[in-house]
């Protein structure tokens, strides 16, 4: 077993030179950048890149005196619950829950007395970015496999390596390692293709099964979700662990091969189009090689648990990059509805990560629970600017990242 690991470890690191590192988070997150933007790898020459932060005031907030901040006030002391033991947030928390419950205006005051707000930028300067939408999905199962609940969610597999590389390489803080052993060697974990077709050991990892291989599907995306089972009882799961490749979009595949206009590769109009195309499913699934396991979670009233550990708030919750937005950090939103341009612009809290959340000013704003949440969700892809809300005294490194 020792020679094993060993041999394994000699392994993971030629992994790591070749960049084929997947973040620990849900299915949202591509792979590792190209190598010669790696610090993991050999010779890699950093580019030269804007500040991602930049020091401003709260006049620059658009809409800022037009929020009800007290709508973000239960999100941000369910972060403090999380973060309130480190430095930088110790004060702030503690004014927090000293002021508990109060208005409107106090809390407003609150926020401009202890917080800095800095301008989100990525690399090239630009200060628009992508937000997209996600919510928590109810699907349709049973504890027992038979007709029609015939698709698994499965928990990991007992034979999925995750290596946590911070240990060897600290620019790679959050990044995680998937494999397998084969004899002597860590080899990439199976595909999504793989996994369905037999080839991973997930016999006995079933959690439920259910109905529509599409919505389940789906709820990989999204990370976590709900299952109303046969005996009426509610079932709740969320993210554990994933094969370690990168996630890719099954809606640019549908696109990039004249299947679907760009206007129609929303959510619904994904799940349209296999509907109409069932036996062409498999090989649409299958463009996306990243898979989702799965751990049965405490049926709670509350939102969904996120990367931070606390649960999401509908409306005011988003998830980020932590590379540029500390977790636990208030930020302003403004962008726009979903297929709209009426200005959506408020207070939200930075509390979970997700699958294709890369990128300074990158958003992914929680919806909620349900059919309306989904519908919100899948119809929004939207321009957007993002100022994250730090302590006064809160450490920026040279480069213009939260430390």
């Amino acid at each position: 077993m020792l020679t094993h690991l060993r041999s394994a470890l000699v392994t993971l690191l030629l992994f790591l030179a070749a960049c084929t590192t997947t973040p620990d988070q849900r299915p949202r997150v591509a792979a590792c950048p190209p190598c010669a933007a790696c610090p993991a790898c050999p010779g890699a020459k950093p580019e030269v890149q804007a500040p991602a932060l930049s020091p401003g005031s709260f006049a620059d907030l658009p809409g800022w005196r037009e929020d009800d901040p007290s709508q973000a006030w239960g999100a941000f002391l369910a972060s403090c619950s999380a973060v309130k033991s480190r430095a930088p947030w110790q004060n702030v928390c503690a004014r927090a829950a000293a002021l508990g419950t109060a208005s409107p205006a106090s809390i407003r005051a609150f926020f401009e007395s202890s917080f800095i707000p800095y301008r989100v930028a990525n690399g090239d300067g630009a200060t628009t970015g992508l937000v997209t939408g996600y919510y928590e999905p109810l699907l349709r199962g049973s504890r027992d496999k038979r007709a029609p609940y015939v698709n698994p969610l499965y928990a990991p597999p007992d034979d999925l390596l995750v290596i946590d590389l911070a240990s060897i390489n600290p620019d790679l803080q959050n990044m995680r390692l998937r494999g397998r052993l084969d004899g002597k060697r860590v080899v990439p974990y199976f595909s999504r293709a793989e996994i369905e077709g037999g080839k991973a050991p997930v016999a006995g990892k079933e959690i439920v099964f259910v109905d529509d291989p599409i919505e389940a599907f789906f709820l990989q995306i999204q990370g976590s979700g709900r299952v109303r089972l046969e005996n009426g009882e509610l079932l709740r799961v969320g993210y554990a662990d994933q094969n370690g490749h990168p996630y890719r979009s099954i809606g640019r595949y549908l696109v990039d091969r004249g299947e679907l206009p760009l206007s129609d590769a929303s959510m619904q109009g994904i799940a349209a189009w296999a509907r109409a195309n069932p036996r062409r499913l498999s090989e649409l699934l299958d463009a996306n090689p990243s898979y989702v396991f799965f751990r049965e979670l405490p049926n709670s009233e509350g939102g969904p648990l996120g990367a931070l550990g606390v649960p999401l708030t509908p409306e005011r919750s988003i998830a980020v990059d932590p590379r540029f937005v500390p977790l636990g950090a208030p930020v302003w939103l403004a962008t726009t509805r979903p297929n709209a341009v009426t200005p959506l612009q408020r207070l939200v809290v930075a509390q979970d990560t997700g699958g294709a959340i890369r990128g300074a000013v990158r958003a992914d704003f929680f919806w909620g629970f349900g059919p309306a949440a989904g519908q919100a969700a899948g119809r929004m892809r939207q321009e957007g600017r993002l100022w994250v809300l730090l302590p006064r005294g809160y450490p920026i490194g040279a480069n213009g990242t939260p430390q």
